[in-house]
C-alpha cells in the first residue's frame, strides 16, 4: 500500500514533469497560453453618483450611515466574504452578476473582487466643522487619486480628525480613490476649503501649529513639533507646496533621510509624518 504522506523528493518532482511533458506530448503539446483578454471601462456612472468597488471599499460604505447607496452588482461570493445573506433584505436594488459583468462597467484592469455600488457621494464639510481633533492633514494641490486614497488611509490609521484639500486641484471621489483608500473614505471628515492660505490662518486661529513638509525645510520634523494642535501640510508631487503656502505655514520641516535618496513620494511621506506627529501629541 503507498502512504500519500510520504514527503516528496526534488526527484520526484522532477520525474513527475518528465511525465506531464511526455502525456502532453503524445496528446499534441501543452494547452496554448491564452491571456484574458483586456475589456475596457464602460461608460461613466449617471450625474450625481459614482461608483466604488472592492470588499474593503463597500463594506465600509455599507457600515457607514452617511453613505446613500442607490444600487449593487455582487458575485456569489462576494456576497458571501460580505456576509450578505439576502440581497432582497437590502435597502437599495442588489443585483447578483457574474464577474465579468462588473469587469464591463469597471474595466477588468480595476481590482473589484466581485461587488460594485453606485452611491451618492459623501459631502464635504466646512472648516468651522473640524470638531476637536488635534492631528489633521491639509493638501495642497494633490492631485492623483491613488496618492490622496492612500494618504486618507494613513490618516485613519494614525488617527488623524480630518482631510483638508481645495475645491480646485483636488481629485473628485472616485471608484480608484476610494479602492486606494481601501474603506478609509467612510471614516474621516473631509472639508473642502476655497483658499488654502485662509484655511491655514483659520487653523492658527483655532490653536493649530501649521507645518509644511519641504525636502529643503530648515528643520527637522521630529524636533519642529510644538504646541497641542497638529496640521500636516503636504505640496503635490514634483512641485510641492506653492510659494503662498509655504509663507503661511507656521513651520517648514523636512524629513530625515540619510540614504542615497532623498525624497518619497508623498504618500509615504504622509504616513511617515503622521507617525511622528502621533508619537509627540502621546508625550503631550
Amino acid at each position: 500500500m503507498s502512504n500519500d504522506n510520504t514527503p516528496k523528493t526534488a526527484k520526484d518532482t522532477h520525474y513527475a514533469k518528465l511525465r506531464r511533458a511526455h502525456r502532453d506530448e503524445k496528446a499534441g503539446g501543452a494547452p496554448a497560453f491564452r491571456p484574458r483578454q483586456r475589456v475596457p471601462p464602460g461608460e461613466n456612472a449617471a450625474d450625481g453618483l459614482v461608483r466604488l468597488y472592492g470588499l474593503h471599499t463597500v463594506r465600509a460604505a455599507l457600515d457607514n450611515p452617511r453613505r446613500r447607496i442607490k444600487k449593487m452588482l455582487v458575485t456569489r461570493n462576494a456576497a458571501e466574504r460580505l456576509a450578505i445573506a439576502d440581497l432582497a433584505a437590502l435597502p437599495f436594488k442588489a443585483e447578483l452578476v457574474e464577474p465579468k459583468e462588473i469587469d464591463k462597467i469597471t474595466g477588468s484592469d480595476a481590482v473589484h473582487q466581485g461587488v460594485l455600488i453606485e452611491a451618492e457621494p459623501l459631502k464635504p464639510k466646512r472648516l468651522d466643522a473640524l470638531g476637536d481633533t488635534k492631528l489633521v492633514l491639509v493638501l495642497d494641490q494633490v492631485t492623483d487619486p491613488h496618492n490622496v486614497g492612500a494618504i486618507l488611509r494613513s490618516a485613519v490609521a494614525f488617527g488623524a480628525g480630518a482631510l483638508i484639500t481645495t475645491a480646485r486641484h483636488s481629485p473628485q471621489e472616485s471608484g480608484v480613490l476610494a479602492k486606494s483608500a481601501s474603506g478609509a473614505l467612510e471614516h474621516i471628515d473631509q472639508i473642502e476649503v476655497k483658499n488654502l492660505a485662509d484655511a491655514l490662518g483659520q487653523l492658527h486661529e483655532a490653536g493649530f501649529q501649521t507645518i509644511g513638509l519641504d525636502s529643503d525645510g530648515p528643520a527637522e520634523l521630529e524636533t519642529s513639533f510644538s504646541g497641542e494642535k497638529i496640521a500636516l501640510v503636504l505640496g503635490a508631487e514634483g512641485k510641492g507646496l506653492r510659494q503662498k503656502t509655504r509663507e503661511t505655514v507656521t513651520t517648514l520641516a523636512r524629513l530625515d533621510m540619510p540614504g542615497a535618496i532623498r525624497s518619497l513620494n508623498v504618500s509615504n511621506a504622509a504616513a511617515v509624518s503622521l507617525y511622528a506627529a502621533r508619537a509627540f501629541l502621546k508625550r503631550g
